[in-house]
């Protein structure tokens, strides 16, 4: 069984690394760009608060969870943490929440099924969860699998790594559509910010021609609610509902006779 407190401070510790640097930097972008556009009332990020994915939101309320207290005293991050809570229970009513952030938090999740269904049951319907995890079919997931070969280990320690198809499964037993998803990072596994520099050309390479092999994914799904169907405001008004009782070619022959009495 994973051990929560130590994985989470193991990831937090490995950001600070060259390759965490090199993966928070695409990964903030990615999160900018998705999140920018949800609209809604209610937004929380579980997990991680070293990497702020709500930052480029426009919601009203956006709140930071943790699950270990080491965060509270962290004066380096951008949001506070506000509440901690086990996130296999999530502290939120059913039916709350329009928007849930997940950076990296289902990878070190003892029952990340049981924290994807809290996600579901938090959501309002049409509501929105963005999950971003490491891909274990690339290079850098290659790399960590060695680990158990007695290698040295790559990514942080006590990581699990869930594949996107084995996500989507989870996602469409709980009635999650999957939206939208990008692939990135598709530099060498190095250690260094200079070899890992010197591979910016792979990016727009592997961008182009093996988009599914990058180190890491960021996924956006949406919740399904069957037997539900929105019903947009009625913007228009038909001319009927505005003049009752008055046929519309009455009124348009009076005008017309109006227009040849004045020539």
């Amino acid at each position: 069984m994973k051990n929560p407190e130590a994985a989470i401070i193991t990831l937090s510790d490995w950001l600070a690394t060259p390759a965490g640097c090199y993966i928070h930097a695409w990964e903030r972008a990615c999160l900018d760009l998705l999140t920018a556009d949800i609209f809604g009332f209610h937004a929380v990020q579980i997990g991680l608060p070293q990497l702020p994915a709500l930052a480029a939101s426009r919601m009203t309320h956006r709140w930071q969870t943790d699950q270990h207290a080491s965060s509270l005293a962290d004066t380096r991050l951008e949001r506070p943490v506000v509440l901690l809570h086990d996130f296999e229970e999530l502290p939120f009513a059913t039916q709350s929440l329009d928007l849930v952030v997940m950076p990296h938090v289902l990878e070190f999740a003892a029952h990340p099924h049981q924290v994807l269904r809290e996600v579901e049951r938090v959501l309002i319907p049409e509501g929105q969860v963005i999950i971003s995890g490491f891909n274990p079919a690339s290079l850098w997931g290659l790399r960590q699998s060695l680990h158990r070969l007695g290698a040295s280990g790559y990514l942080p320690s006590q990581c699990g790594l869930i594949s996107l198809p084995r996500l989507k499964d989870w996602m469409q037993l709980l009635n999650m559509a999957l939206d939208d998803h990008f692939h990135g990072v598709y530099a060498l596994p190095f250690s260094s910010y200079r070899w890992l520099n010197r591979c910016e050309f792979l990016e727009r390479a592997g961008a182009r021609w093996w988009p599914f092999l990058g180190a890491v994914y960021v996924v956006r799904a949406i919740k399904r609610v069957r037997g539900m169907t929105l019903i947009g405001p009625a913007w228009r008004k038909s001319a009927a509902q505005l003049a009752p009782g008055l046929p519309v070619t009455n009124k348009g022959q009076e005008s017309q006779s109006n227009i040849l009495q004045t020539e």
